[in-house]
């Protein structure tokens, strides 16, 4: 049985594990003049894992990350990530561009270009502002320190509110083990086989291709559990680093844990963080034939217009939830569903059953009222009876300011 454990937060981000830096300038990138330009270097020794967009439109920066795992034994040491310019559908310039910075960070740090990755995010078919970039590397570099986490944070970071990073530690095999992670996302979240742009640092040694493996389930339970709008980016890209003192094989499930908890933060932070979101919405579905079937109807639910504008506007319209259910293509029995709003439970063995309707719009309006509130998360949960698997999707409410923020985005 594996060993049990406490994951504890601790402050620091994604430089919380011992021997990572990171930096996040003003480099120009954005009209803001926030900061926009960031890096993370990891230590000689780490294993770099990578889920990316399996969208046909990729810019050409995921395409060189994933070629360089591969090729490179997972082998990477530093990812710089530029805000303002998502310099996707750009050309070959997108590729060339990639290259150049790659190259340029690699010769600042002493690494080859093949250890260095790069992620964008920003407005697609625009191309990164490469001479303000280029003139910013040598101050980027300069302010790379151990304890940069919060400032790489914020310049990973486009229409997102707030920054969204966690470490949390604990003890295995005898000694302090940490996991960082930090996140950027709040419009276009409905990845598949990646995220938006997320980073993970751990200060323990994990063989590459079994940090990889683990790296990928973590994913699965958190960032391809999540939802905002439906739509995917052409840039989606998680990358995560494992460096230090190897662990014994009956350390790895609880590290995995870390690693899962980490992510989901991280998730449901994007989740929270949704353009005109004012809620978090947890759609959790027990009782299916699989994790797989629990976590296709849970993210159905859960992208569901009708359900989030529901949620949105207080009304427990239950009967939306139930539709979106049995669509989701997952097969079960709809004579032995159950289903609950918070503590009300609406339905048993198929049927609806008496409820305080006022009770349950009032339990939506408490938790409505402007997200990052302790308690803003509008829990909704389905039995269906047919098994003993479970699975957890995050979303948010719609509203007309997702309307507002991204019918003129560009203009």
């Amino acid at each position: 049985m594996a060993q049990s454990v406490r994951w504890s937060p601790i402050p620091g981000g994604i430089t919380a594990p011992d021997g990572f830096q990171a930096a996040g300038i003003r480099a120009g990138l954005k009209a803001s003049g926030k900061r926009d330009l960031s890096l993370l270097l990891a230590p000689e020794d780490a294993v770099c894992a990578g889920t990316f967009t399996t969208s046909v439109v990729r810019a050409a920066c995921v395409d060189l990350c994933s070629a360089r795992l591969q090729d490179g034994a997972s082998r990477a040491r530093a990812v710089v990530t530029n805000s303002g310019q998502a310099n996707a559908c750009t050309g070959d310039r997108g590729l060339i561009d990639s290259l150049r910075v790659t190259q340029a960070v690699a010769d600042r740090l002493g690494l080859t270009a093949d250890q260095v990755l790069i992620c964008s995010t920003g407005v697609i078919g625009v191309p990164i502002a490469m001479d303000s970039l280029l003139t910013a590397l040598d101050p980027l570099v300069a302010a790379l320190t151990d304890d940069g986490g919060a400032a790489a944070a914020e310049a990973i970071l486009t229409t997102d509110l707030v920054d969204k990073q966690i470490a949390l530690e604990a003890e295995l095999g005898g000694r302090r083990v940490r996991i960082g992670g930090m996140a950027k996302g709040s419009g276009m979240i409905h990845p598949d086989m990646a995220t938006m742009l997320g980073y993970l640092s751990c200060d323990a040694g994990v063989p590459a291709d079994l940090w990889q493996a683990m790296v990928r389930r973590a994913v699965e339970r958190s960032f391809n559990a999540i939802t905002v709008d439906g739509d995917t980016s052409t840039n989606d890209t998680l990358l995560a680093f494992a460096a230090g003192q190897p662990l014994g094989v009956d350390q790895f499930e609880a590290l995995e844990e870390g690693v899962t908890l980490v992510a989901q933060h991280l998730a449901k932070a994007i989740a929270r963080d949704g353009e005109g979101a004012t809620c978090l919405i947890e759609v959790h579905v027990e009782g299916a034939t699989s994790e797989a079937d629990a976590l296709r109807m849970a993210r159905t639910v859960c992208s569901s217009s009708l359900v989030k504008t529901a949620v949105h506007g207080r009304d427990p319209n239950w009967g939306r939830i139930i539709a979106a259910a049995g669509r989701s293509g997952v097969s079960f029995d709809p004579g032995a569903v159950a289903l609950w709003l918070g503590p009300h439970q609406l339905m048993r063995d198929g049927a609806p059953i008496g409820f305080d309707r006022r009770a349950a719009s009032d339990y939506l309006q408490a938790r409505v009222q402007g997200a990052y509130l302790q308690d803003d998360c509008v829990q909704i949960r389905l039995g269906l009876g047919d098994g003993v698997s479970e699975a957890r999707s995050w979303g948010c409410d719609l509203s007309d300011q997702y309307v507002r923020i991204n019918a003129d985005y560009t203009t």
